[in-house]
């Protein structure tokens, strides 16, 4: 049985500081600690442990895989408490910070202008919102939520659904103009069809002919890392783009782009999802305000 003075969670509270703060130094000033008494805090835990948990160097650190294991569980253990604590103090409102990652087109359009709004209603919550259409790692980007888009792959991770939206070719009237507008999948032979780079396999645009979807892959001379660099292109007159609708909406409103071969168009739909780590069964209750407050907003 473990010895009682043995201050298990305060370990792994001290622990995930270092990591999420990338360092013993700056875990020490917001424990209020010295950085001395931090290193040595996490060494005792080592040799309690008997694994090394962190990589020390001239550069910074690095977690071992039993640091990132150990990561993982300590994390879910400290939500587990927060969540008995949260049984007694229910009337307390969420508090906290949560790291949210998530892709340039939803966290343009969707996410950032409505974190007024959601500030507003959880004011004791600290938004950290990373941008990227790659895909990260959770626990190696320490992130508590990242929004994807597209099939999920089989993983360890929880998935809640945010919503959906249609995905439709767009370029702007000076494009049309100087290039013609397309009628059928054949004309775009003669349009620059612009995709996305960080994809390992070429885009593919699918459009009804003859009461069959074709799929005519993306082509010309420019690519772009992220949905939102494709649509400024598409604005800038460069080629068309076939990018989420909730993107353009304003764009199609204002004249800026015009909508392309929607009666071609199979109405086919991209699913975004949040997917965050499952800390046995229970979230922290600043993490289940932001999954719930983005789950009722929608994509519209």
């Amino acid at each position: 049985m473990a010895r009682l003075e043995v201050n298990r969670s305060g370990e792994m509270e001290v622990f995930v500081r270092v990591v999420e703060q990338e360092g013993f130094s700056a875990a020490a000033r917001t424990l209020r600690m010295t950085p001395s008494a931090v290193s040595k805090l996490v060494a005792r835990l080592e040799a309690r442990l008997g694994a090394r948990l962190i990589h020390r160097n001239t550069r910074g650190f690095q977690l071992t895989s039993e640091g990132c294991v150990f990561y993982e569980r300590s994390v879910q253990v400290l939500a587990e408490l927060e969540a008995a604590e949260r049984g007694v103090t229910s009337h307390d409102a969420p508090s906290g910070r949560v790291r949210v990652n998530t892709n340039v087109p939803y966290g343009t359009h969707v996410l950032l202008p409505r974190v007024p709004a959601f500030q507003a209603r959880y004011p004791g919550i600290r938004l950290d919102i990373g941008l990227t259409d790659h895909v990260v790692d959770l626990l190696e980007d320490r992130a508590d939520v990242a929004i994807r888009a597209g099939p999920l792959k089989s993983s360890n991770l929880i998935a809640r659904r945010l919503g959906e939206t249609r995905k439709v070719i767009v370029g702007a009237p000076t494009y049309l103009k100087r290039t013609g507008t397309p009628k059928s999948a054949a004309d775009l032979e003669r349009h620059t069809r612009m995709g996305a780079s960080h994809t390992h396999v070429l885009e593919q645009w699918p459009l009804m002919e003859r009461g069959a979807v074709v799929n005519v892959p993306a082509s010309g001379t420019l690519f772009a890392s992220d949905g939102e660099a494709l649509r400024r292109l598409a604005l800038a007159g460069a080629g068309l783009a076939r990018i989420a609708a909730f993107q353009v909406r304003e764009d199609l409103k204002a004249g800026q782009l015009v909508a392309v071969l929607e009666d071609r168009n199979p109405g086919d739909t991209v699913v975004f999802h949040a997917v965050f780590l499952d800390p046995a069964k229970q979230l922290p209750a600043r993490i289940r305000a932001f999954l719930d407050y983005f789950g009722e907003v929608g994509m519209d």
